[in-house]
């Protein structure tokens, strides 16, 4: 069974075109990678508990594990009572987790509908390098109607940070590189997001979720989003940045199982998404800080992401807007 989002091109060093299928197969195949995703507890023991501990659900079941990886999802499927589970994946490592398969209940090969599509679907800032179009085309063209999906809802937030000290290592470090302007390289690098760990006293503004997945009745359109977002300062300060996280949640499950990427609960392996402003924002308590946030697959590859955020501080200033890509 090959479940594809279909390709986009790109070139290697060594002139050969190279298509997003490729890089995943060949980038995801490395154990370090899955390894580092395997010790995420929080990740890793919510589908865990989402899975083995609502065996209710899965008993007798047939599961289609979408982006299968190592297959751990599988076999906590299997460990639950499903009566078939199908593992899919782009990655060469597919080939390694076969071998873990032996005496599970798990096989390679075609299955007409499924009760369960089950997925570790999520990259940095939700959708970036993720595989959720294909999960959604899985959920169309494979999942019984009336079937689950684990996990069924997604949801993205967005505040605003005090990050001065990593804003002037990183970024304003560029200004004067041994007495000369390097400021053109400022520029590239202040629109490339930071995947990094922030502290939650950093964050100077209340969240506002700016995005709400579904996943049941999503659609592939619908990752691709311009949305506005509102942010109330929580006490007088600057903000040098813009933060993003999400929020995961097994809906189906009797005893909800849910777990945050955010600056407020226990570290995940996806850390936070830091966009750094060209300015620094001066706020005061209560004050409100209005824009927007576009996203979009780039479109010569679309695992990279196109991210635009406009913004203002107060309705007599001029907008601000900061293009940035993610690859």
């Amino acid at each position: 069974m090959d479940v594809d989002a279909g390709p986009s091109h790109a070139t290697t060093s060594q002139g050969h075109d190279m298509t997003s299928r490729d890089y995943y197969a060949d980038s995801y195949a490395h154990f370090g990678i899955h390894e580092e995703m395997l010790k995420d507890t929080v990740r890793t023991g919510s589908y865990r508990s989402a899975i083995v501990n609502n065996g209710h659900l899965f008993k007798g079941k047939t599961v289609l594990d979408v982006g299968c990886g190592t297959g751990i999802l599988s076999m906590f499927a299997a460990k639950a009572g499903a009566k078939h589970v199908v593992g899919i994946d782009m990655s060469n490592i597919l080939d390694q987790a076969q071998k873990n398969y032996r005496g599970q209940r798990i096989q390679r090969y075609h299955y007409t509908q499924f009760d369960i599509i089950i997925s570790e679907w999520m990259g940095y800032f939700l959708l970036y390098e993720s595989m959720l179009d294909t999960v959604l085309l899985a959920r169309d063209k494979y999942l019984k109607k009336g079937g689950l999906i684990f996990p069924d809802t997604a949801k993205l937030y967005f505040a605003a940070i005090e990050d001065q000290d990593y804003k002037e290592e990183k970024i304003n470090f560029w200004d004067n590189v041994y007495g000369f302007d390097y400021s053109c390289i400022k520029d590239i690098a202040l629109r490339e997001p930071l995947v990094d760990t922030v502290d939650l006293k950093s964050v100077v503004t209340d969240p506002c979720m700016i995005k709400d997945i579904d996943l049941l009745v999503a659609k592939k359109e619908d990752l691709t989003f311009q949305v506005p977002f509102k942010l109330k300062a929580t006490r007088d300060d600057y903000a040098h940045a813009f933060l993003a996280w999400f929020d995961i949640s097994f809906e189906c499950t009797h005893k909800k199982v849910k777990f945050s990427t955010g600056p407020h609960a226990q570290y995940t392996h996806w850390k936070q998404t830091v966009f750094y402003t060209p300015e620094t924002l001066t706020l005061s308590k209560d004050q409100i800080v209005t824009g927007e946030v576009s996203c979009a697959p780039n479109s010569r590859n679309n695992r990279d992401l196109d991210i635009s955020i406009t913004y203002k501080t107060s309705e007599e200033e001029p907008e601000t807007r900061i293009d940035y890509k993610m690859s």
